[in-house]
């Protein structure tokens, strides 16, 4: 290591201060600048305008007959007609072949043959058959199908069942046609008196007639039960500790249709021709 009383001239790297060098680079990079310009200006490409040919119009010919190229055409025309070489033309002086006119009398007019009489067929040696071929005749008895009858239900949503039995009108319904019907299901509202004050469809049967005809059903529903506990709470009401019984109570409703339902009548069929 040097002492640190060293001189400066006894560094490794002189420190001197730059000169004039930055003109010398600062004239190359123009020089190199106008020099690319200059190439480019030399070296450009010119192209030339595009010119676009248009299609030639088109041209008709048009050959007059009374000019000599028109007649020329006619006269060459009438020389290549195929009809000359396909017909047999006939020589202006011969005669055409007439044949005489022969009257042709057919023999079977003349005499009209005997026709003979069929040979007697020969006799039936066989035994006749007890069953000769004849139509076969259908039974005129009709199976009857023996159905096990099945009545129309009802059930309740378990909010209704501790309200069960209620009183109920007959199950009578009638169909407007007669395809199966699928469970109608409702959602009914009993009052305090055990009357049902709503009814609202939830589930379709498909039939309209028998939905309006388990409405009605519905509505004439009774449950005697809320009833009695209305009464009883009225008679009693410290007895019931302090608890009201709800205005309305809702619940479902289900109607299982049965094969008791009345069916429209069928249409008379129409009658065969024996």
């Amino acid at each position: 290591m040097n002492a640190p009383g060293t001189a400066a001239s006894d560094l490794v790297f002189g420190w001197e201060r730059p000169g004039r060098g930055k003109w010398t680079l600062s004239g190359f990079l123009f020089g190199s600048l106008a020099l690319h310009a200059f190439g480019f200006y030399l070296f450009q490409i010119v192209y030339p305008p595009a010119v676009t040919l248009l299609p030639p119009p088109g041209r008709v010919s048009l050959i007059a007959p009374d000019t000599d190229e028109g007649r020329q055409l006619i006269r060459w025309l009438e020389a290549e007609d195929p009809a000359l070489a396909s017909t047999t033309q006939s020589a202006p002086d011969a005669r055409a072949l007439v044949l005489p006119t022969i009257q042709h009398a057919p023999s079977y007019l003349a005499r009209q043959p005997a026709l003979k009489d069929l040979p007697p067929p020969p006799p039936a040696l066989r035994i006749p058959s007890a069953h000769p071929p004849a139509p076969v005749e259908k039974p005129s008895t009709a199976t009857q199908i023996v159905t096990k009858p099945i009545a129309t239900s009802i059930r309740f949503s378990p909010e209704l069942e501790s309200l069960i039995p209620p009183q109920t009108p007959e199950l009578k319904f009638s169909a407007s046609n007669r395809e199966s019907p699928e469970p109608a299901r409702f959602l009914i509202a009993v009052n305090e008196k055990g009357e049902v004050r709503h009814c609202f469809l939830q589930s379709s049967s498909g039939d309209s007639t028998l939905d309006e005809q388990a409405r009605k059903y519905l509505a004439l529903t009774r449950f005697p039960s809320i009833r009695d506990s209305s009464s009883a709470r009225n008679a009693s009401p410290g007895e019931a500790g302090g608890s009201t019984v709800p205005a309305l109570t809702w619940g479902l409703a289900t109607l299982q249709w049965g094969n008791d339902l009345s069916s429209p009548p069928s249409p008379n069929p129409a009658p065969t021709a024996p």
